[in-house]
């Protein structure tokens, strides 16, 4: 997507717009009389959560973990022990959610978002979800005069906590420019991309990208530890090349350190990410010989133990076909 703002007369929005976040002043009078309702707290939607309530929104929040509701607490939020409650009290929701049994869960399931949200309610789906999951949300929220909009983010947890994120937003335009200021509570920029499941389509390609990034990330650290290079230096200089990348940025200091214990995306949890991808292009009958070649690594890391670390734990598996294994923080 083409990263330059792009504005009509009058403040619409096409395809293909990126608006960028609004002054702290002017977000907070917008946010201020805004009650959000954010459903799933953990890495991202804890994130998401933060962010809003410093740019002053009311936010109530649910999640099946009673300590992230208690942090969202602290927060100065409303954590709730249901949905329903969630849904009760908030016109625009959020789900991040990590599964399709979580989706299912917290959409159809016993007082579920569909049965209890509002006609014209707007549920912000987050979420990395195969797009036919996707759409069968719609639909079925369609019937209660729900609004679903598909709304996958790039970025970390890590970029998350930092503010640093993209939302990928799909759907109904004016549903869209409805969550301009939520937006722009907790994401860096976003952009409209058209029609109920382009963002999906996107957030596939971004992720594509990030899985290969990440292993080549691994590869330039590992080459450089064979090679007795000072790999702070080597940070240094890549990072102000050609040959950077966000993930080489996020990841390399990990890498470095051999520090993978505070994840801002499990190794498991990036495997649902990686099949979903995998399915996605096969179906469309599409090469992506880059991305197969880059999956065995992920299966390793997960195979060798590190199914709870930061994917750039990819990088040990790495520098044990090397032979620099080391301890961690070395």
């Amino acid at each position: 997507m083409a990263s330059k703002t792009i504005k009509r007369r009058g403040g619409g929005q096409r395809s293909g717009t990126t608006t960028r976040t609004k002054s702290a002043s002017h977000s907070k009078r917008h946010a201020a009389s805004q009650t959000v309702g954010q459903i799933g707290l953990g890495i991202m939607g804890g994130a998401f959560a933060k962010h809003l309530r410093e740019a002053g929104f009311d936010v109530v929040g649910f999640d099946i973990d009673r300590s992230r509701r208690a942090e969202l607490e602290r927060l100065g939020g409303r954590g709730t022990q249901s949905i329903a409650t969630v849904a009760r009290e908030a016109q625009i929701l959020i789900t991040s959610l990590p599964s399709i049994p979580a989706v299912e869960a917290v959409f159809f399931g016993k007082d579920g978002l569909a049965d209890s949200a509002g006609a014209g309610a707007i549920v912000i789906e987050a979420s990395t979800l195969p797009l036919e999951v996707k759409l069968g949300i719609r639909d079925r929220c369609a019937a209660g005069d729900i609004i679903v909009l598909d709304c996958p983010i790039s970025g970390t947890g890590a970029q998350a906590a930092a503010k640093d994120i993209s939302v990928y937003a799909s759907g109904p335009k004016a549903a869209v420019k409805r969550c301009e200021a939520v937006f722009a509570g907790f994401a860096r920029s976003t952009h409209y991309c058209g029609e109920f499941g382009n963002g999906s389509k996107l957030k596939f390609i971004a992720n594509l990208l990030v899985t290969i990034h990440n292993l080549s990330t691994a590869e330039a650290i590992v080459l450089g530890r064979r090679s007795g290079l000072d790999l702070d230096l080597l940070y240094k200089v890549i990072r102000d090349g050609a040959g950077t990348s966000r993930m080489f940025e996020v990841r390399a200091p990990l890498m470095i350190r051999r520090d993978y214990d505070e994840a801002t995306m499990k190794v498991d949890v990036y495997q649902k990410d990686i099949d979903i991808i995998s399915a996605y292009a096969t179906n469309l009958h599409c090469p992506t010989p880059l991305f197969e070649a880059s999956k065995a690594f992920y299966s390793a890391a997960y195979a060798q133990g590190h199914a709870k670390d930061d994917t750039a734990a990819i990088c040990a598996v790495l520098e044990h076909m090397a032979g620099t294994i080391g301890k961690r923080h070395a």
